[in-house]
């Protein structure tokens, strides 16, 4: 047997590619999370798996749970962590408070590798993080690693993944880990989600195109006015980076994603061409649809590396295009697959006043999302002598610092 790796997020789509990866080279895997074993994307029967929230007698795959991670470091030589609450637009821009409750993981998982004197610590950032005053312009020149600071990320999300990264920095800083950092840039292709709102835009643009055909109904949604670009990196040249940069000695986060720039509408023509449709277009302007524009500038990995993802997007479009296809007709049919277009991404999620979609803050400047209505008012007395809530949409009268 091998040495002994950890995976946590080992049931979704990035994490499930990456326990495979690492049986395959014969090591011993510990793969760990939060959702029951029925619900990850691929179940590897020789891995340690361990899933579900746990019960007293126990142990699950919640890795917000110090516990559970002291439990599965132990003994570990290299941890992978990919654990995070997550998904595309639609449910970042709905949930911040969601993701920014991954810092727990974050944190208990570097904690419980440094404890356990691991040799390698990989943690999973994002192009999210990069300062969104950079990418108003659907034309962005690609974002290079500097482009982080300083601090204007994607709310919510963005920020966590900021502030971990920090967080890595320090410990190996302070504590010596051999902690390395990537920053993905939009991950896609096979056994990955593809429905009820945390799918990516390949996933989401690959089941639209899927449903019309299916249907008969030749017309398609597009969230924004689809000038939106970005870029795509396939799931085999994020697996070969991920393995690169950990044993690297690159010491700061680094870009991982594809320099290949595609507006969302050039995403639906090349869905179309491999579906061999052409369909009626629609726009969604009010829906989520992130910033302008973000590319990644891998002159930082070439240099370390001498390499960069390199997968075509028309060559990784065309196998997530098949394996979606078969999942969704295995499925739907024709009269059913309307039905794929609806999102349960707020399915045990409670989304708070002030979250900067609902409409008492939508308005409001980034640096003020978050903050729910009526927070630090003064509670008024009722008739009783009881406090009573305050009024949904009150102002606050607390001062909120002014920004400098």
């Amino acid at each position: 047997m091998g040495k002994t790796i950890v995976v946590t997020g080992a049931g979704g789509f990035i994490g499930g590619h990456l326990v495979a990866r690492m049986l395959e080279r014969g090591f011993h895997v510990r793969a760990a999370d939060i959702k029951p074993l029925d619900e990850w994307y691929q179940v590897h029967r020789h891995a340690e798996n361990y899933a579900g929230p746990g019960t007293p007698t126990k142990l699950g795959g919640d890795c917000r749970d110090f516990k559970v991670c002291r439990a599965i470091c132990r003994g570990a030589s290299e941890v992978y962590q990919l654990a995070a609450d997550m998904g595309g637009m639609g449910f970042i821009e709905n949930n911040k408070a969601l993701c920014m409750l991954s810092v727990l993981t974050n944190t208990h998982m570097i904690l419980a590798a440094q404890e356990a004197g691991v040799d390698r610590f990989f943690y999973a950032s994002s192009a999210c993080v990069y300062n969104a005053d950079k990418q108003k312009d659907p034309n962005i020149v690609a974002l290079k690693e500097a482009d982080a600071y300083p601090g204007l990320p994607e709310d919510g999300y963005g920020w966590e993944k900021l502030f971990s990264e920090r967080m890595c920095r320090h410990f190996r800083e302070d504590f010596g880990i051999s902690a390395r950092v990537a920053r993905f840039h939009n991950v896609y292709g096979p056994y990955g989600t593809w429905e009820g709102g945390r799918e990516k835009a390949p996933a989401a643009i690959c089941r639209k195109v899927i449903a019309a055909k299916v249907s008969g109904k030749h017309e398609i949604e597009i969230w924004g006015d689809g000038t939106q670009t970005r870029s795509f990196m396939f799931i085999e040249d994020c697996l070969k980076g991920i393995d690169l940069i950990t044993h690297s000695e690159i010491l700061e986060p680094i870009n991982l994603g594809s320099s290949e720039l595609v507006s969302i509408n050039q995403l639906v023509d090349i869905a179309e061409e491999i579906a061999g449709v052409k369909l009626n277009r629609s726009y969604k302007l009010d829906a989520p649809r992130g910033v302008a524009g973000r590319n990644s500038d891998n002159t930082k990995i070439r240099g370390y590396l001498g390499w960069e993802p390199d997968t075509r997007l028309r060559d990784g479009m065309e196998k997530t295009y098949r394996w979606i296809h078969d999942q969704f007709t295995a499925k739907y049919t024709a009269k059913t697959a309307h039905k794929s277009s609806i999102s349960t991404f707020t399915k045990g999620s409670h989304p708070i006043p002030g979250d900067g979609f609902n409409p008492e803050s939508k308005n409001m400047k980034t640096w003020k999302q978050g903050i729910p209505a009526g927070w630090g008012e003064a509670p008024a007395k009722s008739a009783k002598g009881k406090k009573a809530p305050a009024k949904r949409g009150a102002k606050s009268k607390r001062p909120v610092a002014k920004r400098r």
